[in-house]
């Protein structure tokens, strides 16, 4: 029976192709299962067989991965942060400022209908 070793649901690409590098450079045998069509199902990344050991394995192998890009991540961020480079609200206003202001006015226009009804109620 097949185990699942890693959920792919929101992970950034580069990470899950330094993942699946880290588990075929240790020769443990995966596969792949998409999100769909629709995004409804889990993908993941599962062992072959039911060997709990090269669970064990693969796990302790992608929680090490794990801390040591979280290390990394912080120090590349705080280094472009250091030399003025990070992204900032302005940098993304730039980039797609109709998305953004229209973003900004469904947000708003949220906050109004939920708020309304509790307006007109102290009126």
């Amino acid at each position: 029976m097949s185990k699942q070793i890693f959920r792919l649901r929101n992970v950034p690409d580069d990470e899950a192709e330094e993942i699946r590098r880290l588990l075929s450079e240790h020769d443990i045998e995966f596969y792949e299962t998409p999100g769909g069509n629709w995004g409804i199902s889990m993908p993941a990344l599962w062992l072959n067989d039911d060997n709990e050991h090269k669970a064990e394995e693969a796990k302790a192998l992608i929680d090490q991965y794990q801390k040591e890009r979280v290390v990394r991540i912080r120090r590349e961020y705080e280094e472009l942060k250091q030399q003025g480079r990070h992204r900032r609200l302005r940098d993304v206003f730039r980039e797609r400022p109709l998305e953004l202001i229209f973003y900004l006015l469904i947000a708003a226009l949220i906050l109004y209908l939920s708020t309304k009804p509790f307006l007109d109620f102290a009126q």
